[in-house]
């Protein structure tokens, strides 16, 4: 039957439209298992009922005609227990429903298969038979794996409004697609699809018969992408933040680097011409940041595949084409690049919608920091068929609405000029101090990695810096940063923000977080060589890393070292001890420096456990939420098919929370938070409650926090977090801290209005 069961699925998937899906899968499948009738009904939660969509071996009439309420004979009973039914004689069945004038009347043997998708059934492929009979093993599974491919059709159909047979109801909400919240507001605008300006997987390989002109072709194209780059950071010049806007000069170094163009050069003199160099260079660093684990480091790779594929077109077709956008461009793509966003006009960008991307990936960043909404991850998303559509994107709940109706459209505006008052009156929050009601003051800080201007966004606003990730400069370098050009750019975020404190993370790569110069190839790379392990393995490393950082805080002396991925105090105890050899080793040379305050990141479970052993040894602790909230609930957030597992307000993580702050106050340590949760309004009370010392966040979270901060008491945060302790699901806290938003006429942060 596989030989069947493929053809099956491939007639339906060239079909037109979903009711010549259906139609063919009716009459195929009814003549691949011999039956006598098959049908397909569909269920209408709105109106509460199962619709017949198509059938064989019925009156034609039948279809459309017949309905069946919800819960109500065999169809409602597979619906609800969305289990498979067979039924040798339906007849004697107590959940049996005859309906007059359906044609089954005569038949007797029954097969009803649930059609689900994300564990929502939306309807029942059933097959009939007149004489008595059980469905064979083969031929229920056989059924069971068409009810699977039609799932994802039928849910497609039914957002787009392509199901004729269920029309919606103009008084109803809109039907509509979900993905991951990246970036939060409201867009409406008309959809504008991109796609890969060139294919270089498509790219042959071919002779150079003049290697010294390919070497010229390749480096005129080069320079062609700087230029557009240069050009584009130019016109972003006043949407984003500063550091931000430096992902234009990581671009340009990606671009400019040893390994992407002395190696596509070197390719070229071994004998390939331009564009076939360009794809193996390009394909080998691909593998490199594939095999990465953390997520931001990783969304690097699709930076690099989109520097290839500009210099690629420009290699196959010169300089691109000037495009026009529309007056209010929802940017739809497979797989949206930060370049392509840069491309939009100023003020034309109204959001943005991809099939692909995590609340993690620099598209989700560019978005948050430009202030555009954004849902990534819509795996059901039709993008061939939304250019010039009307459509909304709710990036606060990661929700697509696609040809709405003018009443939803009309509510959408509504709440984005609500939400545009709210921003309004958050900026007179600025510059007045984070604490409570009671006078309680809890210190926001910024998460940065790219402080490359002199005043980058929310600095007024900040403590100083939470966290300084130290990754990037390794990432774009074709070796590892010496101490000198460390020291350079550790001094310039020490000296933007002093006298305030800046806590800077010692490199965290390894395992599946590869540096190009560095791979490492491992078969289970989660739990992997990463973090504070390889600082033991390789110490010369770290040394260096630890030196640059220890004299760019000279007559600072407002640095904070953090130490990455711990699991264990003999890994604190040996980096304790090479950051105290690296400042002997210092002062030996006569250089004025100082110890600085060291603490230990609390990213696994295992550091929740010895909370007390880390702060004993530490002079401050700082939760990754983000890793720690993954590990504890072994879900990927980055995957869209598990994302809604991945839950911050999880009733676990709270206690590790909990356990982590109890541990470091049996030794008077501090702890800061510096996860997404830091950011999330709806947490800083439950976070303020447990004590937590500081929180360190996005430039774009710090008023929003603010305004929590500077509308409770502390007395009334840790009610609140005595409440959510009693909770036994996410969603349970979730909505209790909702409603402490509303209750103080905040619920606008989160989302807009009601």
């Amino acid at each position: 039957m596989l030989a069947t069961l493929r053809r099956i699925i491939e007639t339906v998937d060239k079909a037109p439209s979903l009711d010549a899906a259906l139609s063919v899968l009716v009459r195929e499948v009814k003549q691949a298992i011999g039956a006598d009738v098959c049908s397909v009904y569909l269920t209408d939660p709105e109106r509460r009922e199962h619709v017949l969509m198509a059938a064989d071996g019925l009156p034609a009439d039948a279809v459309g005609r017949v309905r069946i309420p919800l819960h109500r004979g065999l169809i409602g009973r597979t619906a609800e227990r969305a289990d498979i039914v067979n039924l040798d004689d339906a007849t004697t069945h107590p959940n049996y429903l005859a309906i007059t004038g359906s044609g089954e009347e005569p038949l007797h043997a029954f097969l009803g298969v649930p059609i689900i998708q994300h564990r929502k059934v939306l309807g029942v492929l059933v097959l009939r038979q007149r004489a008595p009979r059980r469905f064979a093993d083969e031929e229920v599974t056989f059924v069971v794996t068409l009810a699977v491919q039609l799932a994802a059709a039928i849910a497609l159909a039914r957002s787009t409004g392509e199901l004729v047979g269920l029309p919606p109801d103009p008084g109803l909400p809109a039907r509509y697609l979900e993905g991951i919240a990246a970036a939060p507001g409201v867009g409406t605008g008309t959809g504008f699809v991109v796609y890969p300006p060139a294919d270089l997987d498509a790219v042959p390989d071919k002779p150079a018969a003049d290697p010294d002109a390919e070497i010229e072709l390749f480096r005129t194209a080069v320079a062609g992408v700087a230029a557009d780059i240069a050009r584009l950071g130019a016109r972003m010049g006043g949407a984003l933040r500063d550091e931000d806007q430096a992902l234009f000069e990581a671009w340009r170094l990606m671009l400019e680097s040893e390994s992407f163009v002395a190696d596509t050069i070197e390719r070229i003199r071994a004998g390939n011409w331009a564009q076939g160099a360009l794809r193996d260079t390009v394909a080998e660093l691909l593998a490199e940041f594939d095999r990465i684990d953390d997520p931001y480091l990783r969304e690097r790779g699709a930076d690099v595949r989109d520097l290839g594929r500009q210099v690629l077109l420009r290699l196959q077709r010169g300089a691109p084409a000037t495009t026009a956008y529309p007056e209010q461009t929802l940017l739809v793509g497979d797989e949206i690049s930060a370049m392509q966003i840069a491309a939009v006009p100023r003020g034309s960008l109204a959001g943005i919608v991809s099939r692909r991307g995590s609340a993690s990936s620099h598209v989700a960043i560019l978005a948050r920091g430009m202030g555009v909404p954004a849902a990534l991850g819509v795996l059901e998303l039709p993008v061939s068929r939304l250019e010039g559509r009307s459509m909304i994107v709710d990036g606060y709940r990661g929700r697509v609405y696609m040809q709405p109706s003018a009443a939803v459209t009309a509510e959408y505006r509504r709440l984005a000029a609500e939400e545009r008052a709210f921003s309004a009156e958050l900026e007179a929050l600025r510059n007045l101090p984070a604490e409570t009601t009671d006078g309680f003051a809890l210190p926001l800080y910024l998460n940065t990695g790219l402080v490359l201007e002199q005043r980058p966004l929310g600095m007024d606003e900040s403590a100083g810096v939470g966290l300084y990730r130290t990754e990037l400069p390794f990432m774009v370098s074709d070796r590892f940063p010496g101490e000198e050009a460390q020291l350079r750019n550790y001094r310039r975020v020490l000296e933007t923000f002093a006298p305030r404190p800046v806590t800077i993370r010692t490199l965290d790569v390894g395992g599946d977080k590869q540096l190009p110069y560095f791979p490492v190839t491992e078969s289970n790379p989660f739990l992997g060589w990463r973090g504070i392990r390889i600082t033991r393995d390789h110490p010369e490393i770290f040394m260096t890393q630890v030196r640059a950082m220890l004299r760019a805080a000279i007559g600072l002396d407002n640095l904070q070292l953090l130490l990455p991925m711990i699991t264990s105090v003999d890994e604190l105890d040996d980096a304790l001890t090479l950051i105290q050899r690296a400042c002997d080793e210092l002062a030996a040379e006569g250089h004025p420096v100082r110890l600085p305050p060291v603490g230990a990141m609390v990213e696994v479970p295992a550091a929740v456990y010895q909370a007390d052993l880390l702060a004993r040894r530490m002079s401050f602790l700082s939760v990754g939420t983000n890793d720690l909230t993954q590990y504890l609930l072994a879900v990927d957030r980055n995957n869209a098919r598990v994302a809604a597992l991945y839950d911050e307000f999880h009733p676990a993580v709270l206690r590790a929370l909990m356990q982590v702050v109890e541990g470091a106050r049996a030794y008077g340590r501090e702890v800061s938070v510096c996860g997404e949760l830091a950011g999330d309004p709806r947490a800083t009370p439950l976070l303020l409650g447990m004590g937590v010392h500081s929180l360190s966040m996005g430039a774009g979270s710090l008023l929003r926090v603010k305004g929590v901060l500077r509308s409770i008491s502390r007395t009334r945060a840790k009610e609140v977090l005595g409440r959510a302790l009693l909770c036994e699901t996410g969603a349970c806290v979730r909505r209790l801290c909702m409603e402490m938003l509303e209750e103080i006429g905040l619920g606008g942060l989160v989302r807009p209005g009601r």
